[in-house]
Protein backbone atom coordinates (compact mmCIF):
# COMPACT_ATOMS: atom_id res chain seq x y z
CA UNK A 1 0.00 0.00 0.00
CA UNK A 2 1.44 3.09 -1.45
CA UNK A 3 0.87 7.10 -0.28
CA UNK A 4 2.09 9.23 -2.74
CA UNK A 5 1.75 13.11 -2.62
CA UNK A 6 0.84 14.74 -6.19
CA UNK A 7 1.18 18.22 -3.97
CA UNK A 8 1.81 19.23 -0.80
CA UNK A 9 0.38 23.18 -1.48
CA UNK A 10 -2.72 24.39 -0.70
CA UNK A 11 -5.07 27.58 -0.30
CA UNK A 12 -5.09 30.30 -2.68
CA UNK A 13 -1.85 32.01 -2.85
CA UNK A 14 -0.21 28.38 -3.02
CA UNK A 15 -2.36 27.13 -5.65
CA UNK A 16 -2.08 30.51 -8.38
CA UNK A 17 1.76 30.85 -7.01
CA UNK A 18 2.43 27.09 -7.57
CA UNK A 19 4.99 27.43 -4.86
CA UNK A 20 4.13 23.99 -3.97
CA UNK A 21 2.30 21.87 -6.03
CA UNK A 22 -1.59 21.24 -5.49
CA UNK A 23 -2.35 17.95 -7.16
CA UNK A 24 -4.42 15.99 -3.55
CA UNK A 25 -2.86 12.61 -2.70
CA UNK A 26 -3.19 8.70 -4.18
CA UNK A 27 -3.32 5.83 -2.12
CA UNK A 28 -2.74 2.68 -4.15
CA UNK A 29 -3.29 -0.88 -3.15
CA UNK A 30 -5.97 -0.07 -0.71
CA UNK A 31 -7.72 -3.45 -0.41
CA UNK A 32 -6.64 -3.35 -4.40
CA UNK A 33 -7.53 -0.56 -5.44
CA UNK A 34 -6.36 2.91 -6.14
CA UNK A 35 -7.82 6.28 -4.90
CA UNK A 36 -6.84 9.90 -5.85
CA UNK A 37 -8.34 12.06 -3.23
CA UNK A 38 -8.75 15.65 -3.19
CA UNK A 39 -7.53 16.57 -7.04
CA UNK A 40 -6.93 20.03 -7.33
CA UNK A 41 -5.21 21.96 -10.23
CA UNK A 42 -2.57 20.50 -11.72
CA UNK A 43 -3.44 16.51 -10.09
CA UNK A 44 -3.86 14.97 -13.79
CA UNK A 45 -0.10 16.06 -14.92
CA UNK A 46 1.74 15.40 -11.71
CA UNK A 47 -0.03 12.17 -11.67
CA UNK A 48 1.82 11.47 -14.55
CA UNK A 49 5.15 13.31 -13.60
CA UNK A 50 5.51 10.68 -10.59
CA UNK A 51 5.21 7.94 -12.30
CA UNK A 52 1.79 6.96 -12.08
CA UNK A 53 -1.29 6.28 -13.87
CA UNK A 54 -4.97 7.74 -13.84
CA UNK A 55 -5.91 5.19 -16.41
CA UNK A 56 -5.68 2.90 -13.02
CA UNK A 57 -7.72 4.49 -10.54
CA UNK A 58 -11.00 3.04 -8.98
CA UNK A 59 -12.28 6.35 -6.88
CA UNK A 60 -11.71 10.02 -7.34
CA UNK A 61 -13.01 11.62 -3.36
CA UNK A 62 -13.52 15.27 -3.18
CA UNK A 63 -14.14 16.55 0.57
CA UNK A 64 -15.43 19.92 -0.27
CA UNK A 65 -16.23 22.90 -3.22
CA UNK A 66 -13.36 24.63 -3.00
CA UNK A 67 -10.95 24.72 -6.23
CA UNK A 68 -8.04 23.78 -5.05
CA UNK A 69 -9.58 20.55 -3.88
CA UNK A 70 -11.29 19.56 -7.15
CA UNK A 71 -10.67 21.47 -9.97
CA UNK A 72 -9.00 18.05 -11.74
CA UNK A 73 -11.63 15.72 -10.89
CA UNK A 74 -13.68 15.72 -13.80
CA UNK A 75 -10.23 14.87 -15.89
CA UNK A 76 -9.23 11.87 -13.34
CA UNK A 77 -12.71 10.55 -13.88
CA UNK A 78 -12.36 10.46 -17.47
CA UNK A 79 -9.49 8.79 -17.52
CA UNK A 80 -10.89 6.60 -14.69
CA UNK A 81 -13.54 5.53 -17.13
CA UNK A 82 -11.60 5.19 -19.99
CA UNK A 83 -13.34 8.39 -21.75
CA UNK A 84 -16.56 8.01 -20.10
CA UNK A 85 -17.11 5.21 -22.16
CA UNK A 86 -16.99 2.03 -19.39
CA UNK A 87 -18.72 1.91 -16.58
CA UNK A 88 -16.08 1.61 -14.13
CA UNK A 89 -14.71 3.33 -10.66
CA UNK A 90 -16.86 5.15 -7.75
CA UNK A 91 -16.94 8.80 -6.67
CA UNK A 92 -17.24 9.88 -3.59
CA UNK A 93 -17.86 13.38 -2.14
CA UNK A 94 -19.83 16.03 0.16
CA UNK A 95 -23.16 17.44 -0.65
CA UNK A 96 -21.60 20.56 -1.73
CA UNK A 97 -19.62 18.60 -4.37
CA UNK A 98 -22.22 16.09 -5.61
CA UNK A 99 -25.54 18.05 -5.22
CA UNK A 100 -24.53 21.63 -4.66
CA UNK A 101 -25.96 23.23 -1.07
CA UNK A 102 -26.94 26.87 -1.04
CA UNK A 103 -23.86 28.81 -3.21
CA UNK A 104 -21.26 25.98 -2.50
CA UNK A 105 -21.51 23.74 -5.68
CA UNK A 106 -21.89 21.30 -7.08
CA UNK A 107 -18.57 20.76 -8.56
CA UNK A 108 -19.25 17.54 -10.81
CA UNK A 109 -21.57 17.91 -14.04
CA UNK A 110 -24.45 15.68 -14.49
CA UNK A 111 -22.51 13.99 -17.17
CA UNK A 112 -19.10 13.48 -15.43
CA UNK A 113 -21.74 11.71 -12.66
CA UNK A 114 -23.36 9.60 -15.16
CA UNK A 115 -20.82 6.79 -15.51
CA UNK A 116 -19.16 6.10 -11.89
CA UNK A 117 -21.00 4.90 -8.90
CA UNK A 118 -21.93 8.37 -6.99
CA UNK A 119 -22.14 8.13 -3.31
CA UNK A 120 -22.83 11.51 -1.09
CA UNK A 121 -21.56 11.50 2.48
CA UNK A 122 -22.40 14.21 4.90
CA UNK A 123 -20.47 13.75 8.37
CA UNK A 124 -21.06 10.11 10.18
CA UNK A 125 -22.32 8.51 6.94
CA UNK A 126 -19.98 5.73 5.69
CA UNK A 127 -19.71 3.76 2.32
CA UNK A 128 -18.08 -0.25 2.05
CA UNK A 129 -15.87 -1.05 -1.02
CA UNK A 130 -14.93 -4.57 -0.43
CA UNK A 131 -12.77 -4.85 2.61
CA UNK A 132 -12.16 -0.85 2.88
CA UNK A 133 -14.45 1.51 4.87
CA UNK A 134 -14.36 5.01 4.11
CA UNK A 135 -16.25 7.32 6.60
CA UNK A 136 -16.94 10.80 6.23
CA UNK A 137 -15.63 13.28 9.16
CA UNK A 138 -16.47 16.19 10.39
CA UNK A 139 -15.07 19.91 9.53
CA UNK A 140 -15.31 23.19 10.73
CA UNK A 141 -14.96 25.10 7.02
CA UNK A 142 -16.02 27.52 4.99
CA UNK A 143 -18.12 25.17 2.97
CA UNK A 144 -20.21 23.89 5.83
CA UNK A 145 -20.93 20.93 4.43
CA UNK A 146 -17.24 19.71 3.77
CA UNK A 147 -15.86 16.64 5.08
CA UNK A 148 -12.63 14.28 5.68
CA UNK A 149 -12.04 11.02 5.22
CA UNK A 150 -11.37 7.71 7.32
CA UNK A 151 -10.41 4.98 5.39
CA UNK A 152 -9.91 1.39 7.27
CA UNK A 153 -9.83 -1.92 6.09
CA UNK A 154 -8.88 -4.99 8.50
CA UNK A 155 -7.22 -3.40 11.04
CA UNK A 156 -5.94 -0.39 9.79
CA UNK A 157 -7.10 3.49 9.36
CA UNK A 158 -5.51 6.44 7.38
CA UNK A 159 -7.27 9.48 8.54
CA UNK A 160 -7.69 12.96 6.70
CA UNK A 161 -8.66 16.13 7.91
CA UNK A 162 -9.20 17.97 4.69
CA UNK A 163 -9.71 21.64 5.87
CA UNK A 164 -11.12 22.17 9.00
CA UNK A 165 -10.38 24.88 12.01
CA UNK A 166 -9.87 22.54 14.84
CA UNK A 167 -12.90 21.18 16.99
CA UNK A 168 -13.08 18.89 20.18
CA UNK A 169 -14.72 16.43 17.65
CA UNK A 170 -11.62 15.89 15.08
CA UNK A 171 -9.51 13.91 18.25
CA UNK A 172 -12.84 11.36 18.64
CA UNK A 173 -13.49 10.67 15.05
CA UNK A 174 -9.86 10.26 13.84
CA UNK A 175 -9.10 8.44 17.47
CA UNK A 176 -8.06 5.02 16.02
CA UNK A 177 -5.93 6.54 13.26
CA UNK A 178 -2.76 4.81 12.32
CA UNK A 179 -1.74 7.64 9.81
CA UNK A 180 -3.09 11.09 10.01
CA UNK A 181 -3.14 13.69 7.14
CA UNK A 182 -3.72 16.93 8.24
CA UNK A 183 -4.47 20.19 5.95
CA UNK A 184 -2.08 22.45 7.97
CA UNK A 185 -2.24 26.01 6.17
CA UNK A 186 -0.09 28.14 8.67
CA UNK A 187 3.22 27.93 11.35
CA UNK A 188 2.94 27.93 14.94
CA UNK A 189 -0.05 29.63 16.62
CA UNK A 190 -1.07 31.98 13.56
CA UNK A 191 -4.69 30.70 13.16
CA UNK A 192 -6.64 31.15 9.88
CA UNK A 193 -10.82 30.57 10.63
CA UNK A 194 -11.68 26.96 9.35
CA UNK A 195 -8.11 26.08 9.24
CA UNK A 196 -5.50 24.07 11.70
CA UNK A 197 -1.88 25.59 12.10
CA UNK A 198 0.71 24.07 13.43
CA UNK A 199 0.01 24.17 17.03
CA UNK A 200 -3.34 23.11 16.36
CA UNK A 201 -2.29 19.79 14.70
CA UNK A 202 0.09 19.12 17.67
CA UNK A 203 -2.61 19.01 19.60
CA UNK A 204 -4.33 16.72 17.70
CA UNK A 205 -1.17 14.65 17.84
CA UNK A 206 -1.30 14.64 21.41
CA UNK A 207 -4.72 13.36 21.47
CA UNK A 208 -5.16 10.88 18.78
CA UNK A 209 -1.55 9.30 19.06
CA UNK A 210 -0.97 8.07 15.75
CA UNK A 211 2.17 5.96 14.50
CA UNK A 212 2.45 8.74 11.78
CA UNK A 213 1.66 12.44 10.96
CA UNK A 214 1.91 14.30 8.13
CA UNK A 215 1.31 17.69 7.66
CA UNK A 216 0.27 18.48 3.70
CA UNK A 217 -2.15 21.02 1.90
CA UNK A 218 0.59 23.63 3.50
CA UNK A 219 0.11 27.57 2.81
CA UNK A 220 2.04 29.99 1.68
CA UNK A 221 2.99 31.25 5.41
CA UNK A 222 4.27 27.56 6.07
CA UNK A 223 6.33 26.89 3.36
CA UNK A 224 8.14 30.09 3.23
CA UNK A 225 8.45 29.38 7.13
CA UNK A 226 10.64 25.94 7.09
CA UNK A 227 7.93 23.40 7.24
CA UNK A 228 10.25 20.39 7.97
CA UNK A 229 11.20 23.11 11.08
CA UNK A 230 7.84 23.18 12.33
CA UNK A 231 6.92 19.25 11.55
CA UNK A 232 10.57 18.31 13.38
CA UNK A 233 9.57 20.70 16.78
CA UNK A 234 5.79 18.68 16.57
CA UNK A 235 8.11 15.72 16.68
CA UNK A 236 10.11 16.83 20.02
CA UNK A 237 6.59 18.04 21.44
CA UNK A 238 4.80 15.07 20.86
CA UNK A 239 7.34 11.79 20.33
CA UNK A 240 5.77 10.93 17.09
CA UNK A 241 7.13 10.73 14.04
CA UNK A 242 5.81 13.86 12.42
CA UNK A 243 6.58 15.05 8.67
CA UNK A 244 6.25 17.81 6.37
CA UNK A 245 5.01 16.12 2.94
CA UNK A 246 6.86 17.47 -0.11
CA UNK A 247 5.98 17.52 -3.31
CA UNK A 248 6.27 13.56 -5.01
CA UNK A 249 6.88 12.51 -1.73
CA UNK A 250 5.81 8.68 -1.50
CA UNK A 251 5.37 6.43 1.68
CA UNK A 252 5.07 2.63 2.05
CA UNK A 253 2.38 2.46 4.27
CA UNK A 254 3.06 -0.91 5.16
CA UNK A 255 5.65 -0.01 7.00
CA UNK A 256 2.90 1.35 9.75
CA UNK A 257 0.52 -1.27 9.41
CA UNK A 258 0.21 -4.06 12.77
CA UNK A 259 2.66 -6.89 12.08
CA UNK A 260 0.58 -10.31 11.69
CA UNK A 261 1.81 -13.08 13.46
CA UNK A 262 2.97 -16.10 11.70
CA UNK A 263 2.76 -20.03 13.07
CA UNK A 264 6.75 -19.70 13.32
CA UNK A 265 6.28 -17.17 16.03
CA UNK A 266 4.25 -19.50 18.41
Amino acid sequence: MKLTFLGSGGGRFATRTQKRMTGGFRIDNIDGMNLHIDPGPGALVRTYQFGLSPLKLNGVLVSHSHTDHYSDAEVLIEAMTRGMTRKKGFLIGSKSVIDGYKRWGPCISQYHKSIPKVNVLDAGESVKMGKLSITATTTKHGDPKAVGFKFKVDDFTISYTSDTGYIPELAKEHEDADVLIASVIRPGDDRLHGHLCTNDFAKLVEEISPKLGIMTHLGMKLIMNNPDQEAERVRNNTGKQIIAAYDGMKIDLDDFRPKQQTLDEF
